[in-house]
C-alpha cells in the first residue's frame, strides 16, 4: 500500500509547480503538558510569555482534546489521523500490565504500523522538505523510527519516551545517550539542543523551492524533573503555597520549553517568513498529577493516566497570520487526529487523504468562519494506569460526557458545561441521554473494531495492584504468574 502511495507522491511532486506558493508548517508537540501550564490558562507560577504571545497572535481552541490520557497513541493519532483504537496501538510503548486485575488487556499494537500513511509522506507528496526533532516513542524496532516513516531527516526521536539517567546519560543534560542525537557540551540542555536544531534547519531551508515541515516534539515537560538551577531558584521565591502549582523544578521545565519556542517565533520574524509559516502548539496528554504532585489541572478531574478531562483536555494553538484570525477563542471541541486532515486541509492537499481518517478538516472554520458539524468525539484506553484509569471508553457530544468503566461494568455521565471537574454523576438523573450515548459509544468501538478486555482467569485480589512490563511476553509471563499462582497453594 505504502509503495503505491510512494509512486503516486513521486509523480504527483514532479507535476506539481504549486509548492513554492505552500506555507511552511511547525507542529510543537509538549510532552505532558497540563491544560492550565501556561500562564495565559491560568497558572499562578509557571511564566510562558511566548507561547502566550503565539495564542495571542492566533486561534485557541478552549476545548481541545489528545486522543489518550497517555503519550504513544496520541502521537500516533497526529501522524495518522486516526483514533487510537482504530490503530489498534492503544497504551504507551512498551506499556505495563496487572496480570491478577480483574480484565486481561488486548493483544495491542505497541508501534507505528509502516503501512499506515503518516503527515510527512503526505506532505512530502506535495512537495515539503521534512524532519522531525524531538521525541517520538512509536516503536522499539529502529524500522518504525521517523526516518522510515515519512521524514529525511531524524534528531532525537527513538523507541525511548523520555531522557535516559544511567552511567552513561544525564537525562536532560549531555550526554544523552541517544542513538540519533550526539552529545553536546557539557552541562547543554536538551530542550535548547533541539530549537537550536529546529532554528539551524529553518536558517538552512528558508532560501529553498521547497516548503518545510518541521515536527518538533519536546521531551519537556515529562519526568525526569531537571531544569538548570537558575531556572530553579527564580521558581522557588516565586511559589504560593495555597497556589495550585507548587513545583519550581517543573516550572523551571515549562520556561525552558517557553524559551525554546520564543527563539523559533523570533527566527521567522528575522527571516520574515513567519507569515508563510503555520505553527501548531499543543499536549500529548493531560499533566502528571497524582505523583509528587508534579502540577495540577485544576479545575479538571484527574490527570495523565486517567479517565477524566484532566488526562485528555490540552493546550492547542494554531497560528498563520493574515489566514488565520488573531486572538480568537474557539470552543468547538477537536482532537487530536483532527490535525492531519486540517494542516492538509490549510495546504490544499486534502484530496490526498480521500476518507482514510478520522479527523475532521477544520480548514474551514480556520480561514472562512465556516460552522462545522461534530457529531461526538471518542476514547478507548483498555488498559490499567500506575495514575488510575482502568480500562475504558468514553464519548463526548455536545456538552455531555458518558465514560463506560469495563471492570465495574458502569457508567458515568456528566454535562461537562454545568460540571467541568465532573463531579455529579448525572447517570441516574438523564437515563434517556445515558442510554443514548452509550448506545453511541458501543456503535463507534464496533465501526472502528476497538479491541475489547476481557475477564481474566487468573485475577487474585491479594495480587491485584502487582505490575509486571508488558515487554514479558509469553514464557516469562508465564512462569512469573505460575510461580505466583503455586505460591498461593503452599
Amino acid at each position: 500500500m505504502k509503495q503505491h502511495f510512494l509512486l503516486y507522491s513521486l509523480f504527483f511532486i514532479l507535476f506539481n509547480c504549486s509548492s513554492l506558493q505552500k506555507p511552511n508548517i511547525i507542529l510543537i508537540v509538549v510532552d505532558d503538558l497540563g491544560w492550565t501550564d501556561l500562564s495565559f490558562t491560568g497558572s499562578n507560577l509557571y511564566q510562558t510569555p511566548s507561547v502566550d504571545k503565539l495564542a495571542k497572535e492566533g486561534t485557541y481552541f478552549t476545548n481541545a482534546y489528545a486522543s489518550c490520557t497517555v503519550c504513544s497513541p496520541t502521537r500516533a493519532s497526529i501522524m495518522t489521523g486516526k483514533y487510537p483504537a482504530t490503530l489498534h496501538c492503544t497504551d504507551w510503548i512498551s506499556g505495563h500490565k496487572k496480570p491478577f486485575a480483574k480484565m486481561n488487556i488486548p493483544n495491542w499494537t505497541e508501534f507505528l504500523d509502516p503501512n499506515e500513511i503518516t503527515l510527512p509522506e503526505h506532505l512530502k507528496s506535495a512537495g515539503y522538505n521534512t524532519i522531525h526533532i524531538g521525541k517520538w516513542h512509536l516503536g522499539e524496532d529502529q524500522k518504525y523510527w521517523p526516518e522510515h516513516q515519512g521524514f529525511d531527516k531524524n534528531i532525537g526521536g527513538w523507541s525511548v519516551g523520555m531522557p535516559q539517567k544511567g552511567n552513561n546519560s544525564n537525562g536532560y543534560f549531555s550526554p544523552y545517550a541517544n542513538p540519533r542525537l550526539s552529545d553536546g557540551i557539557k552541562d547543554e540542555y536538551l530542550t535548547e539542543r533541539l530549537s537550536d536544531e529546529a532554528v539551524k534547519y529553518i536558517k538552512n531551508n528558508k532560501d529553498s523551492d521547497s516548503p518545510f515541515f518541521i515536527n518538533l516534539w519536546f521531551y519537556n515537560v515529562h519526568v525526569p524533573l531537571q531544569a538548570k538551577q537558575e531556572k530553579i531558584d527564580k521558581y522557588k521565591n516565586l511559589v504560593v503555597q495555597d497556589g495550585n502549582h507548587k513545583n519550581a523544578t517543573y516550572a523551571a521545565m515549562i520556561e525552558h520549553m517557553d524559551d525554546a519556542v520564543g527563539k523559533i517565533t523570533t527566527i521567522l520574524k528575522e527571516l520574515d517568513i513567519d507569515k508563510n509559516t503555520i505553527i501548531i502548539f499543543t499536549s500529548d496528554n493531560g499533566g502528571l498529577v497524582s505523583e509528587r504532585q508534579i502540577t495540577s489541572n485544576k479545575p479538571l478531574r484527574e490527570g495523565k493516566g486517567g479517565m477524566y478531562e484532566g488526562g485528555v483536555r490540552v493546550p492547542f494553538i494554531i497560528k498563520w497570520p493574515h489566514k488565520i484570525a488573531k486572538e480568537k477563542i474557539i470552543e468547538m471541541p477537536i482532537i487530536s487526529n483532527d490535525i492531519l486532515p486540517t494542516l492538509l486541509g490549510l495546504v490544499k492537499e486534502n484530496k490526498l487523504i480521500k476518507n482514510d481518517t478520522d479527523g475532521i478538516d477544520l480548514s474551514p472554520l480556520l480561514l472562512k468562519d465556516k460552522l462545522i458539524k461534530r457529531e461526538a468525539l471518542y476514547w478507548h484506553y483498555p488498559h490499567y494506569h500506575r495514575q488510575g484509569a482502568k480500562p475504558y471508553s468514553a464519548i463526548r457530544k455536545g456538552d455531555w460526557k458518558l465514560i463506560e468503566i469495563f471492570e465495574q461494568d458502569t457508567l458515568e455521565l456528566y454535562n461537562l458545561k454545568d460540571d467541568i471537574s465532573e463531579s455529579k454523576n448525572l447517570l441516574h438523573s438523564h437515563p434517556d441521554k445515558a442510554k443514548e450515548l452509550h448506545k453511541d459509544l458501543i456503535n463507534w468501538r464496533k465501526q472502528v473494531n476497538a479491541q475489547l478486555p476481557n475477564t481474566n482467569k487468573n485475577y487474585n485480589k491479594a495480587y491485584e495492584n502487582l505490575w509486571i512490563p508488558n515487554k514479558w511476553k509469553s514464557k516469562p509471563e508465564r512462569e512469573f504468574i505460575e510461580y505466583i499462582l503455586n505460591s498461593e497453594k503452599l
